[in-house]
């Protein structure tokens, strides 16, 4: 036991040493007036994202960590993918196996005792060392090459770009992921994996997003998903489910009565709602707000943007109270102040989830590219701004 514990010291020691010297693990800044976030290139992580709640206090709405060597600790164990780009093919693959033109792939199975692939295996974007090859005060952009991690086909290059600017109202921060193939063709699906609460955990009597209001106005219909979270092929309808925000309502308005929509043994909310954009805006607009959720408390309120199909919502239902948050976030004083059970929400903007393995969804041209297609490109623009009384 003695000798177990001095291994763990030493590791931690050494990552502490490794990361403090590790040009990946230092932090770039960008800021406008009325935000600031700040990114590690390992995972091209946002680690942080300070905004003006109704006071004009600035608050740090994402989770994370307050040291870069956290981050890796964090991937050894809980493996949260805070902040993180999730890739090459992000969410899960039934079965790790998918194929295109007659030839299977298979991805490691990292997920439920080997029945699927989460976030593209082993060792996906997030745990990667990506490059910073462009800095100013308002944007940053890293480049990753990926030469076909954990089994996908042919190499890409995937660049990232993270943009923060002031708004007549408020602040924007949109970030943008552009994956060239360079020979085979392959399954692409990268994107951003922030964790929010917009309360910024001043709430001194509850640290959960149950107060913030949702609002997914073009989301009538979600993927349905097996009891380990991979998609049956079966698509449903929202109405009169706990899944319906087609109209504003508090996350914790129904959240004890999505029982299993999330899962063996869940209650919350981790759902692919589908973007059914109204018939004078193509499937990939850019000019609908898709996505709106705001805290009563700091007054914070995001609008969010997209050219994907879906937008995976996550409730941390699987967080129980034993990672602190961030120094920024910690209000209480003489106590710490840990993240509960749907104490954030994961919005992932995307394609729809295990496409590649469902061809009867018409998926194939958003999830499929190659050297003679055009890039596959993630662009999200997120508005912030105060809830108007």
């Amino acid at each position: 036991m003695h000798r177990s514990l001095g291994l763990v010291f030493s590791f931690g020691f050494l990552r502490a040493v490794v990361a403090s010297s590790d040009p990946h693990f230092q932090e770039y800044t960008i800021s406008a007036p009325g935000i600031n976030a700040t990114f590690l290139p390992y995972g091209a992580t946002l680690t942080s994202l300070f905004v003006n709640d109704k006071n004009g206090d600035p608050q740090d709405v994402v989770l994370g960590y307050d040291s870069a060597e956290d981050y890796l600790k964090d991937t050894e164990t809980v493996h949260t993918y805070y902040g993180k780009i999730v890739g090459r093919y992000a969410n899960r693959i039934k079965n790790g196996t998918f194929t295109i033109n007659g030839v299977t792939s298979h991805i490691p199975e990292n997920e439920n005792m080997g029945h699927d692939t989460l976030h593209a295996g082993n060792i996906g974007y997030d745990q990667r060392n990506w490059t910073v090859v462009a800095h100013n005060t308002t944007t940053v952009t890293f480049s990753l090459l990926d030469e076909g991690f954990e089994g996908f086909p042919g190499n890409i290059i995937c660049y990232v770009t993270y943009t923060v600017s002031a708004l007549p109202s408020g602040a924007r921060w949109t970030y943008r992921v552009v994956s060239i193939p360079l020979d085979k063709t392959t399954p692409i699906m990268a994107f951003g994996h922030a964790y929010w609460n917009l309360d910024a955990f001043v709430n001194p009597h509850d640290n959960t997003v149950l107060n913030h209001t949702l609002h997914l106005p073009y989301s009538h219909r979600f993927i349905e998903i097996d009891n380990i979270e991979v998609p049956t092929g079966e698509i449903g309808l929202v109405k009169n489910t706990p899944l319906d925000f087609t109209s504003p309502k508090q996350i914790g308005t129904d959240i004890l009565s999505a029982v299993k929509t999330c899962g063996f043994n869940c209650t919350g909310y981790d759902n692919a709602f589908i973007i059914d954009r109204p018939r004078y805006s193509g499937p990939e607009s850019t000019d609908l707000t898709i996505f709106t959720i705001s805290s009563p408390i700091t007054g914070i309120q995001l609008d969010i943007k997209t050219n994907q199909q879906s937008v995976q919502t996550y409730t941390c239902n699987n967080l129980n109270g034993t990672i602190p948050v961030k120094k920024s976030q910690q209000h209480a004083k003489g106590t710490t102040t840990y993240v509960p059970k749907y104490g954030c929400i994961v919005i992932e903007t995307q394609q729809w989830i295990d496409g590649i393995n469902h061809p009867e969804w018409g998926q194939d041209e958003y999830q499929i590219f190659g050297s003679e297609t055009e890039p596959a490109v993630v662009w999200s623009q997120h508005d912030f701004s105060i809830v108007k009384s």
